[in-house]
């Protein structure tokens, strides 16, 4: 484990100089590299969700300068990962899951951004990895919620 890249605080950093919230940070916790025991986890959740979620969706990354979700859309990968990611830390709702599979569109596919305020897609559509990413969660959501709580 790096502690270039672990803050003291438990939380992960974006880059040893870089201690902005970045949703890719959630990937170790969702992927089940990191146990959602470990101190790290609960705080880096904590800390993406505080400062890139959106009305339900979950921004990348915040761009100096401007307001969130101004810059770019919130992406739909990123709102799956987290819903990934609370499962993993127990949490069982899918509100994650639920918010971010509104976003699709009239033909039922996934561009790479949704535009919270202007409610419409943005950014390349289909988006594969989204769309693998979504069966993914639905997978091991159905999954998770089969199992005694």
């Amino acid at each position: 484990m790096s502690v270039r890249f672990l803050r003291a605080d438990g939380r992960w950093r974006r880059a040893a100089d870089d201690d902005g919230p970045e949703a890719a940070l959630l990937t170790p916790l969702a992927r089940g590299c990191l146990s959602a025991d470990e101190l790290s986890s609960a705080a880096t959740h904590r800390f993406v969700e505080e400062r890139l979620a959106e009305h339900g969706y979950l921004n990348r990354s915040v761009h100096p300068g401007t307001h969130l979700g101004e810059a770019k859309g919130a992406f739909l990968l990123c709102g799956f990962t987290m819903a990934l990611a609370n499962d993993r830390l127990g949490d069982r709702t899918l509100r994650w899951f639920e918010r971010t599979l509104a976003a699709c569109g009239p033909s039922g596919l996934f561009a790479e951004e949704y535009d919270v305020r202007q409610r419409q897609l943005r950014g390349n559509p289909p988006q594969a990895f989204v769309h693998a990413l979504l069966l993914e969660c639905a997978v091991r959501l159905n999954d998770a919620s089969t199992l005694p709580h």
